[in-house]
């Protein structure tokens, strides 16, 4: 199969491309910096593109290169995260999010539908989060920018499910990337069910296979956000409140 993979240069989705290429399949990454990737060996089926998602001329170039007028699946992994709920974001911080977590992702579902159309097959994989799952006010711009993916994606599906093809959601926990390190000094024990980046690509993988809708984990947090989800807005966000101020006190 030939897969391409956004945000493919570190982190999780770097982690799936490896998972894929030693299945024997052929793998298209692209991030800011391709310096950045880091691999154990070389691969013969992986091709590297330097791009931002933001720009879709460029994307929808590297796409096409790679595929061929054939691309089996397309990933949806680049994200950019900043935690809004423990510091005052920058304007430039805020609207990176906006452009990456929305505008990028739109940019990716558009560039592989109008691939994918052309054989009337193929599967899109969005990698959102399990705190876009939940609904409140208060929500940091992060959440709200994967919620607003969730929703999107969804009509995508909808969209394109008469075409064959299919849309996953992916809606992860805390996951042991470097991002997540770096904004935490590399101290994660105050995040819950925390996965390292090789399990997490295994489930969505996974979840590609088995052509399924969502695809939430670990299990875990599956119980917990099943559980938010279902408490009256004003409660949910005392409790988020409190547990921000909790991790600021900490």
């Amino acid at each position: 199969m030939k897969i391409f993979i956004t945000g493919g240069t570190t982190g999780i989705g770097l982690a799936i491309a490896v998972q894929y290429l030693e299945a024997g399949h052929e793998v298209g990454i692209c991030g800011r910096n391709i310096q950045k990737v880091d691999l154990d060996k070389n691969y013969p089926l992986l091709k590297k593109y330097q791009l931002d998602v933001y720009d879709k001329n460029a994307l929808k170039e590297a796409v096409s290169d790679f595929a061929n007028q054939n691309l089996d699946i397309m990933i949806a992994s680049a994200g950019n995260y900043s935690d809004s709920a423990l510091n005052q974001l920058s304007y430039a911080e805020s609207t990176e999010m906006l452009k990456c977590n929305i505008v990028g992702a739109v940019n990716t579902l558009e560039v592989s539908r109008e691939i994918m159309h052309l054989n009337n097959k193929g599967h899109i994989a969005v990698i959102a989060s399990v705190s876009g799952l939940l609904d409140y006010p208060k929500a940091t711009i992060y959440s709200k920018t994967k919620r607003a993916l969730i929703q999107i994606s969804d009509a995508y599906r909808r969209a394109l499910e008469d075409f064959g093809i299919h849309v996953t959601v992916i809606a992860p926990g805390y996951v042991n990337s470097p991002r997540l390190r770096e904004l935490n000094n590399d101290d994660l024990s105050k995040k819950p069910f925390v996965v390292d980046c090789q399990y997490a690509a295994s489930i969505i993988i996974k979840g590609i296979e088995e052509k399924k809708n969502l695809v939430v984990f670990p299990p875990k947090m599956k119980y917990l956000i099943g559980f938010l989800s279902i408490l009256p807005a004003r409660l949910l966000t005392f409790i988020m409140l409190k547990r921000v101020k909790h991790q600021k006190n900490g």
